[in-house]
């Protein structure tokens, strides 16, 4: 009886904080996300009066390669709208130009996103990212099961991969993975980012849902973004 009251209150807190990740919309949860200021909000009203489909980021994020127009979807795995855009993401990733590179990162306003985080930087730094990632995304939004721990990441990690238990544990808890977990969680800061998922175009601009009207629209802001980022190098 205990365990069936635990597992319904642990589906209901997943429940709840999924459908704070929506296009666009404020995490309920993110007691800890920077209040944004007068003047940030204004923008974000007037650019999405205007219809261009994205927001401004008052002060732009330095990106990982100058020499690329960076693209970063911020996610997360829990997310039913992530797990939707996902196979749009992937398809678009694929016949991206060479001058532009998709760069993801997590999302976090909470300790089970901070833990999904950590399983993303860990699939990277093993080298087994394109092994887990869609399994990932799977096995909360199709399994209903939240993942709300490291053994239940490790168990997906060690059924998806040649991984051995051991390597798994000590990466998960590595120096590395922690360190990329505070950066991502910085630069979502920098963006501020309202929900997922959102896209930002080489550090300068935001693409949401709400602004775009739809997830196939924001892809097509990116791209429009993109062509406005080349003419400008």
């Amino acid at each position: 009886m205990i365990k069936r009251y635990l597992s319904l209150l642990i589906f209901s807190v997943l429940a709840m904080t999924m459908s704070a990740c929506s296009d666009g919309a404020e995490p309920t949860a993110a007691k800890t996300a920077p209040a944004k200021t007068q003047s940030a909000v204004k923008t974000e009203r007037v650019e999405q009066r205007e219809g261009e489909g994205f927001v401004r980021i008052a002060q732009p994020v330095r990106t990982s390669d100058p020499d690329k127009i960076e693209v970063t979807e911020v996610f997360w795995y829990g997310c039913s709208h992530c797990f939707d855009f996902e196979p749009m993401m992937h398809a678009w990733e694929k016949q991206l130009p060479d001058d532009v590179v998709l760069v993801r990162s997590p999302a976090m306003w909470n300790e089970l996103m901070v833990l999904h985080a950590k399983a993303f930087y860990t699939a990277k730094t093993l080298g087994v990212l394109d092994k887990v990632h869609q399994p990932l995304f799977d096995e909360i939004n199709l399994n209903k099961n939240p993942l709300r721990d490291r053994n239940a990441l490790e168990k997906l990690f060690l059924a998806h991969t040649d991984l051995d238990a051991e390597t798994f544990r000590k990466t998960f808890d590595s120096f590395g993975v922690n360190s990329q977990v505070k950066q991502a969680d910085a630069r979502a800061r920098s963006y501020g980012i309202a929900g997922t998922p959102e896209l930002i175009v080489n550090g300068k601009y935001r693409v949401t849902g709400r602004a775009a009207g739809s997830k196939a629209n924001m892809l097509k802001v990116a791209e429009e973004l993109i062509e406005k980022e080349r003419a400008a190098k």
